[in-house]
């Protein structure tokens, strides 16, 4: 399975990096791919390494801009022109996606594919991952949404929330078939 994470390139403490490095342990083991923003830096240095370490491949896609900071033994890596054509990329190249702490760049990758399958564009599975709940307020307000008729599907259907790594993998798995 091509799992497209979106997460942040910033260094974060032990409550979201330790996380995180589980999590891709688990999908390396699985003999899952990564599609992630490429970078060697930050958390998604931190889930990229856990990744390939137990296993699992690696398909960054960068920005222009951003090419300096891309991964150099990734198994496949590929340079958008801007941040649209990235995002078109990952998502092209993913089965799944799971969105993990971050912050604008990740917020705004998080929306673009929840509107997609608000309108029927993509029926690719979603997982938050809440860890440490830093989501909690996000959370709240999608279901504020839900109950305020702004959303025209359930919230169930556009994504799940796990608060752990496994409980995200095993959503995935199901979702697709794979268990």
């Amino acid at each position: 399975m091509n799992i497209c994470v979106f997460l942040s390139a910033a260094d974060l403490d032990e409550r979201y990096t330790r996380p995180a490095r589980e999590f891709a342990e688990l999908l390396g083991k699985g003999g899952h791919t990564l599609v992630w923003g490429g970078s060697e830096s930050g958390l998604m240095k931190v889930v990229a390494d856990g990744v390939q370490e137990a296993g699992g491949r690696l398909v960054g896609v960068s920005v222009d801009f951003l090419a300096a900071k891309a991964r150099e033994n990734a198994d496949e890596m590929v340079i958008a022109g801007d941040l649209a054509e990235r995002k078109a990329l990952l998502l092209a190249k993913s089965d799944a996606v799971v969105i993990m702490v971050g912050g604008t760049g990740t917020l705004d990758e998080a929306t673009e594919i929840l509107e997609l399958k608000k309108h029927g564009k993509t029926t690719k599975p979603v997982v938050l991952l809440n860890t440490a709940g830093f989501y909690d307020g996000l959370k709240q307000q999608f279901h504020r949404m839900e109950q305020e008729g702004f959303l025209p599907v359930p919230l169930t259907d556009l994504v799940f929330f796990a608060e752990d790594g496994v409980a995200a993998l095993a959503y995935l798995e199901e979702s697709l078939g794979i268990r």
